[in-house]
């Protein structure tokens, strides 16, 4: 009885630290797309601006004034390497990277979801098994009790029953892809 209590109180402290990450996953994403969206929008304000003084940033709240002297802008595509780019074109590559932020949200919200059913059916196990009554099973809209352990047959030989997807597994594939992502 012990170690099944013990056993319950890990794997809750797993979904707890599961859903933890993936909040702060998607609070970097939502961040990102803050970000990404006022970079956008900030775009938009420099078109017709060529030769013209304007504010800019130079880091943490600071600004020089400046004068534009080209509508061209220098893009950093990845390893410190800068490719020359219109504002629209990289107005293109902002949206772009929103969308893919955008996805990786979605997909992070569903797997939280999965991973909340996941952690209700848990509960509900254990609840049943406290309350010493057969778990309840919802088919069709009709309640059916499931059998007890007792009652339960082992799988038939050459039908095994297929281990249910280790979600932290998933899960952490998908968070280093959002790491990339922010």
């Amino acid at each position: 009885m012990e170690n099944e209590q013990q056993e319950l109180m890990m794997k809750m402290q797993m979904f707890d630290q599961q859903i933890k990450q993936m909040q702060q996953q998607l609070q970097a994403i939502d961040q990102g797309i803050v970000e990404m969206t006022t970079l956008n929008d900030g775009l938009s304000e420099l078109v017709g601006k060529e030769g013209k003084e304007i504010y800019a940033p130079i880091g943490r709240g600071i600004f020089a004034k400046a004068t534009l002297i080209s509508e061209d802008l220098n893009v950093d595509v990845g390893g410190g390497n800068m490719v020359k780019k219109t504002i629209p074109e990289t107005k293109k590559i902002i949206e772009e990277q929103i969308s893919k932020l955008e996805n990786a949200k979605k997909e992070l919200e569903s797997g939280l979801e999965k991973l909340g059913e996941e952690l209700n059916r848990t509960i509900q196990e254990e609840q049943g098994k406290v309350a010493g009554a057969p778990e309840s099973v919802s088919q069709g809209g009709t309640s059916t009790s499931a059998p007890s352990r007792s009652e339960r047959r082992p799988p038939k030989e050459g039908k095994e029953k297929k281990p249910t997807k280790d979600i932290s597994q998933e899960m952490s594939t998908k968070g280093k892809k959002i790491d990339e992502l922010v």
